[in-house]
């Protein structure tokens, strides 16, 4: 039994360094694919089950107290780290975290048109483009001045600037894998997290304040808040008016998501060392080709709204799952040693992108 456990678990990490090529990623090593689905399906069936059902229940507690189900998952899976450590759940957790995450990214296409797009006018789509540049370069000199590095500014200003979790789980997905990557997606999600639902809570009540009509409102939340549920929550706190802009608003922030990641995939390509520049050159990832595709196809209007929606809940599932597997593979004893530095980063970036976005919509719009 523990012969067979050992196999499986190395089958899949095989299997995973082999994706890692698909996806236009520098793996280190190519290794051969477990022989069929059924090999693969013993291999990580344990642990894909173990990270569905913390996304369920993260999925449960959400409902029942309203709060966010990212958080939830990645809190419940740090829980059950212990899985991670050794056992037949590594190889599905491994899993979890990667084709089934990039499944849920490149599912997210499926929730933008580009007559919506349009349909905001140029300015609300100039001050978002501006918004996302600026805070991404915040980010990135502002992580080099406290030390942290340029992968990090990288991850933590997209996910501030572009959807918040998903937004980490796809940069991170392209960028270099080091010891602490799974660490410091975890922190990035857990900070994002927990700010945007401050800013939930917060923007609309500046917004109010300031006098802001539906369409000011709408840019100001949809622009600053991270996470889409929070946009939406925040948008329609307001008015039904606000809460249709602030949501297009947020999902033209979605779609940069594409542009955003392919130009850090490729930079990170370039600037990968002299050992990658003897390795074949990496192409597009597939999850960001199938993100193209699926906004292509929704903006032809070949998909109706009932697949729509369900496209939209397998993503939701997909990204749940994945981040509960994150979740795992982080201890707490791992987050408590990052310190002061990186949270203090994502606040900056937040603040940024906050207070340029309110200038925005008061002078400009």
């Amino acid at each position: 039994m523990l012969n067979d456990t050992a196999k499986d678990t190395a089958s899949a990490r095989e299997l995973f360094q082999s994706l890692d090529g698909m996806e236009g990623l520098p793996a280190q090593t190519l290794a051969p694919r477990p022989h069929g689905v059924r090999a693969l399906t013993r291999a990580v069936y344990p642990g894909v089950l173990a990270a569905a059902t913390v996304a369920v229940a993260a999925s449960w507690l959400s409902q029942r107290y309203g709060a966010p189900v990212m958080l939830f998952a990645l809190l419940i899976g740090m829980a059950f780290h212990f899985l991670h450590e050794e056992g037949r759940c590594v190889a599905g957790i491994e899993f979890s975290s990667k084709p089934i995450l990039r499944v849920g990214v490149a599912l997210l296409g499926a929730r933008i048109t580009a007559s919506e797009i349009a349909g905001l006018g140029l300015e609300p789509i100039a001050v978002v483009v501006a918004a996302i540049v600026s805070t991404m370069l915040v980010g990135v000199f502002a992580a080099r001045a406290l030390g942290l590095g340029a992968p990090f500014g990288i991850l933590s200003s997209g996910s501030t600037a572009i959807c918040g979790a998903a937004a980490a789980l796809a940069i991170a997905a392209v960028l270099p894998r080091t010891r602490d990557s799974e660490r410091d997606t975890v922190l990035t999600v857990v900070t994002v997290t927990a700010l945007s639902t401050v800013a939930m809570i917060v923007y609309p009540a500046i917004a109010v304040a300031l006098g802001f009509d539906h369409v000011r409102a709408g840019v100001f939340l949809g622009g600053a808040i991270h996470d889409v549920a929070q946009v939406v929550g925040a948008g329609y706190t307001v008015s039904p008016q606000t809460g249709d802009t602030a949501t297009y608003v947020k999902l033209l922030r979605v779609a940069l998501l594409l542009p955003v990641v392919l130009f850090v995939s490729f930079f990170v390509a370039r600037t990968a060392g002299p050992a990658a520049k003897t390795a074949p050159r990496p192409g597009v990832p597939l999850f960001l080709i199938g993100f193209a595709a699926l906004v292509v196809v929704n903006s032809l209007g070949w998909l109706t709204a009932p697949v729509t929606g369900a496209i939209s809940d397998v993503s939701r599932w997909c990204l749940v799952t994945a981040i509960a597997a994150l979740g795992m593979k982080t201890s707490f004893r791992d987050l408590a040693a990052v310190g002061w530095r990186p949270i203090a980063l994502i606040v900056v970036e937040t603040l940024w992108i906050g207070a340029l976005v309110l200038c925005a919509a008061t002078f400009l719009l």
